[in-house]
C-alpha cells in the first residue's frame, strides 16, 4: 500500500507503507511503534483512510513481534540437573516445539 499523506491525527506527518522497513526494525522499536499506531487509534481523531493505513501497518508490526519473540523463545534454555542436583547441560525450553 502506498504512503498515506495525511498526518497522525492531522499532524501533517506520513505513515510509512503497511510492510515499509519491518523486518529491519528490532523487538524494541516494532513495538514501540505499534503502541503508538495504538493509542492513535484509540483516541479517535485519525481520518478513515489514514486509520486503515496505519491499521495496516500495526499488523504487520504484531507479525514481526511474534516473528522476534519466537526466536527468542527457541534459543531460551532451561538447565538440566543430574539426580544431586549438579548442572549437566541444557534443553530446549520447549522439547515438544
Amino acid at each position: 500500500m502506498a504512503e498515506a499523506n495525511q498526518g497522525s491525527a492531522g499532524k501533517g506527518k506520513a505513515v510509512p507503507a503497511a510492510g515499509a522497513g519491518v523486518d529491519a526494525l528490532s523487538f524494541e522499536a516494532a513495538l514501540a511503534e505499534l503502541e503508538a499506531i495504538v493509542t492513535s487509534l484509540e483516541k479517535g481523531n485519525v481520518p478513515l483512510e489514514e486509520s486503515i493505513a496505519i491499521y495496516e501497518r500495526g499488523e504487520a508490526l504484531k507479525k514481526r513481534c511474534e516473528t522476534l519473540l519466537k526466536a527468542a523463545e527457541a534459543r531460551v534454555e532451561t538447565i538440566t540437573r543430574d539426580a544431586d542436583g549438579r548442572p549437566t547441560g541444557t534443553a530446549p525450553l520447549d522439547p515438544e516445539g
